[in-house]
């Protein structure tokens, strides 16, 4: 593995021992706010912004709760335990000038270069090569028809769809999941632990640093010939497909939202309660 992978898992190790051990979750009946936004970071996705131009949750009484059983995992979510707030809103502001002066300038060059049409068929190539990730999570969540899903579209998308540039498995009703790591993780009762903004990367709690770094292990470029540099070009070149594909919208939700850092925070950690909840058969039941 590379130095660069080494320094990752290193970096999750000591995120673990700041306190993914348990995290206070607790039920909420305010709005949620925006998810992830791309001003965050240099690697937002055009899911998040749709999201955080105005989901919410429905109200609930506070002093409500299940009859005959504990509180369900459906009924909560994450608090906002944000105690490394002063550090995560530099390096939030950091990012965001990173994203306004580097990543948004070479976005709107490619954009001009490069038709919609290969944009996407791109986007879906990374995504293509991304299946050791998902299939191994999903197999420790005991998703086995996920997991066999994912063989599946490798197969069919890898030689019909010419190297994951086009989508055919999903003509055949094979969607993609979104199985990783901090998912698992949390799916088996590891909590979150602190939020944290890191330079370059998208939004993260100590666990999911953990899962980040697992699944940068998972990622096929890492064992290539020049791992660093496969990781770095290939890192790069995804982040100014996707900020290409959606110019607009990440524009509209910047200029939309007022307090950018706490909507980005909370959309985050509420998504990311969602992805666990939903993995878990008790819940989903």
């Amino acid at each position: 593995m590379s130095g660069l992978r080494w320094w990752v898992l290193a970096l999750g190790s000591a995120m673990a021992i700041a306190g993914c051990a348990s995290v206070p979750t607790a039920r909420t009946d305010a709005a949620a706010s925006a998810i992830d936004d791309p001003s965050l970071s240099p690697s937002p996705t055009s899911e998040a912004a749709e999201r955080a131009k105005g989901l919410t949750r429905s109200p609930s009484d506070p002093t409500e709760r299940p009859l005959g059983s504990s509180e369900t995992a459906e009924e909560t979510v994450t608090e906002d335990y944000d105690p490394w707030e002063p550090f995560n809103t530099a390096v939030f502001s950091f990012n965001r000038k990173v994203d306004r002066y580097a990543l948004k300038p070479v976005a709107k060059a490619w954009d001009k270069i490069v038709p919609d049409p290969v944009e996407r068929s791109l986007k879906r190539a990374f995504d293509n090569l991304s299946m050791p990730r998902r299939l191994v999570n999903n197999l420790f969540q005991l998703k086995l028809k996920g997991a066999g899903q994912e063989l599946a579209r490798f197969g069919l998308n890898t030689t019909l769809g010419v190297a994951g540039l086009f989508d055919v498995a999903k003509v055949f009703g094979l969607e993609a999941s979104e199985a990783d790591t901090g998912q698992t993780l949390g799916r088996y009762g590891v909590g979150p632990g602190p939020y944290l903004v890191l330079p370059f990367l998208p939004p993260l709690t100590a666990r999911d640093g953990i899962g980040f770094a697992v699944d940068a292990a998972l990622d096929p470029f890492t064992y290539v010939i020049f791992p660093v540099a496969a990781l770095a070009g290939t890192a790069v070149g995804k982040r100014v497909d996707e900020r290409a594909l959606n110019l607009d919208l990440y524009e509209n939700v910047e200029e939309s939202t007022v307090d950018l850092y706490s909507a980005v925070r909370n959309g985050y950690l509420q998504r990311r309660q969602k992805m666990i909840d939903d993995s878990r058969p008790e819940v989903r039941r």
